[in-house]
């Protein structure tokens, strides 16, 4: 079911009078960031796992078949790759709007690969929002990515270009290769559209 977290993302203050905030971005903002930033730096937080467990009726779906896209789930000694931008709290508005699907902004330390940390923001949904899809098996959410396209593109691309940057990045994450490796199994289409994003 979709939600939309727009209202409430705009009631958080916390980094209002900061003239700048660093966003850290593990899903695909880390290959598509469509917005301003000063800056751009590899980074990590510790206590979360990215997972394929949250619908995606807007962006990767449709309400009648929604796709799966990443959020993260609280597990101790895990530890997140991705990607921080520094921005402005003039970018909170398209922020809010591209993740209205069940995602809030939450405080998080971020950790740079200098060893710097700053405070800084992430969008998570959590599991008790109306769009979590909640934990499956990795071929089964293989399968329902495969099925599944929304306004922004096919599921498929989106798992691929997320799997392709964390390469690139030099991160290991056992959950979406695995789910990466049973899309490949289903058909050439996902393997065309694998082999074209990593040419």
């Amino acid at each position: 079911m979709s939600v939309n977290t727009i209202a409430i993302n705009r009631q958080m203050s916390h980094f209002d009078d900061h003239a700048s905030v660093w966003l850290f971005g593990y899903g695909s903002i880390i290959f598509k960031a469509d917005f301003p930033y000063l800056e751009r730096r590899p980074a990590h937080i510790r206590g979360w796992a990215r997972r394929f467990w949250q619908a995606s009726h807007d962006h990767r779906g449709t309400p009648d078949a929604p796709g799966r896209v990443v959020t993260l789930i609280a597990q101790e000694g895990a530890v997140c790759a991705g990607m921080a931008y520094l921005i402005t709290p003039e970018v909170f508005a398209h922020l809010d709007h591209r993740e209205k699907n069940g995602y809030l902004r939450l405080a998080t330390p971020i950790m740079f690969e200098d060893g710097q940390q700053a405070e800084g923001l992430i969008y998570i949904a959590a599991e008790d929002n109306q769009a979590f899809a909640g934990p499956a098996g990795e071929p089964e959410i293989a399968r329902q990515i495969a099925g599944a396209a929304g306004p922004s593109g096919p599921n498929s691309e989106y798992l691929l270009k997320l799997a392709q940057a964390l390469r690139e990045l030099g991160a290991e994450d056992a959950h979406v290769f695995a789910i990466e490796r049973h899309l490949l199994q289903l058909g050439p289409a996902a393997a065309v559209l694998s082999s074209g994003q990593r040419a």
